[in-house]
């Protein structure tokens, strides 16, 4: 009998967009997979795209004691159903209860994955509260993998998980580029007219892209402020924001506002799909943000031979090599994030050395194949040392 794995997150768009990939190569490679989600759109495209059992339970990202009690009540009584070998939980609000139900239900190896340390930015009682629930969520699991070297430092040094738990895969990541889906030379000019004609972006600008949510905690008021320098000396630069705001985290509405009436800023406005295509249509990507585990803007865009500049901080340091394949500043300082991008604005040159160099990088250290084998591997180490435990 094929050993039965649970997968969970919080939302279907963390499955979506991240997750198919390794769970068909777990599939391919003998485990029987199941996915536990909120239901939405999103589950239903996963759906269409892997044959697997999908169960939907809902699952607020926020903090809401009833409806978390409600879904801690569900997925227990799911997972004694199912009674897998693995459960294995994604993003905050899923590793929470869904160590808390695995706990309930008896499931002898419970992963809990940490994609980020949401305490680290929040203010007074919320990162009390956060940092408790991630204790919790640690102390539960019988393993805890972080998805990066950084950030395993960090959970250790904050006293949210204990040092012998915490572990990397390999270089980290949770899921890995596909360097085959993010290639340079396969989305190359047509994306690039084809993405620059739909948001109104000149064909002949030098496009300076951020890809996220637009949230305070990714530094967009750092980079509005470093665009109001980078604009006046820049005649053809444009900035292109591919995200959408977020009432959980606002940004000012005056620096949305100032944003979203200049005329060389272009928002898109949606989630876009095609993500090769526009970094195909990108010069250079920024990410100022403020918190991270691993970014996969940083990979993906260094993927495709784009170069970066990031702040240095958990995570970013892991994904990017300050002066080879983008450049690393300090976070909260508009100052530094401008010095940085005018090295890369100014210098054709220097932007394709770095995308060379940035798409070999992610190639030896993150390919989503390698990411997936060595999460099989752990899973059947953990499976023998589980099954040997029970034969003593």
């Amino acid at each position: 009998m094929n050993p039965r794995i649970v997968i969970m997150t919080t939302s279907p768009k963390s499955l979506r967009s991240f997750l198919q990939a390794q769970i068909q190569f777990l599939v391919s490679e003998g485990f029987d997979v199941h996915t536990i989600s909120s239901p939405g759109k999103e589950l239903d495209e996963c759906r269409r795209n892997v044959s697997v059992p999908m169960h939907e339970i809902a699952m607020q990202r926020r903090i809401s004691p009833f409806a978390d009690f409600l879904a801690l009540l569900r997925l227990s009584w799911k997972l004694r159903r199912l009674r897998p070998a693995i459960v294995h939980a994604h993003t905050p609000k899923a590793g929470l209860l869904g160590m808390i139900a695995a706990s309930m239900a008896r499931v002898p190896i419970r992963i809990y994955t940490i994609n980020g340390l949401r305490s680290s930015t929040c203010p007074g009682l919320r990162r009390a509260v956060v940092t408790a629930a991630e204790k919790l969520s640690c102390s539960l699991a019988t393993d805890v993998l972080c998805v990066s070297d950084s950030l395993r430092q960090e959970a250790v040094a904050l006293g949210v998980c204990p040092p012998f738990k915490a572990r990397t895969l390999g270089h980290g990541a949770s899921h890995g580029v596909d360097t085959r889906t993010f290639d340079p030379d396969q989305r190359n000019s047509v994306d690039r007219r084809r993405i620059r004609s739909r948001y109104g972006l000149p064909q002949d600008a030098l496009v300076l892209s951020y890809i996220g949510r637009i949230v305070r905690d990714k530094g967009i008021l750092e980079l509005s402020a470093a665009w109001r320098v980078l604009r006046a000396e820049f005649p053809n630069l444009w900035l292109f924001l591919c995200g959408t705001p977020e009432s959980a985290d606002p940004v000012s509405p005056d620096v949305l506002r100032a944003l979203r009436d200049d005329p060389r800023v272009s928002f898109t406005g949606e989630t876009v799909g095609d993500m090769p295509a526009v970094y195909a249509a990108s010069d250079v990507c920024v990410l100022p943000s403020y918190r991270e585990g691993l970014p996969n803007v940083a990979l993906e865009s260094q993927a495709m031979r784009v170069p970066i500049v990031a702040t240095r901080i958990t995570g970013t340091v892991d994904a990017i090599r300050d002066g080879a394949t983008g450049f690393l500043v300090e976070p909260r300082d508009p100052a530094a994030l401008v010095a940085a991008l005018k090295l890369l604005i100014q210098d054709g040159p220097l932007r394709f050395r770095m995308g060379v160099a940035g798409r070999a990088f992610v190639s030896q250290h993150f390919l989503e194949h390698r990411v997936s084998e060595l999460l099989a591997e752990d899973y059947r180490r953990l499976l023998a040392v589980g099954y040997a435990l029970t034969c003593q």
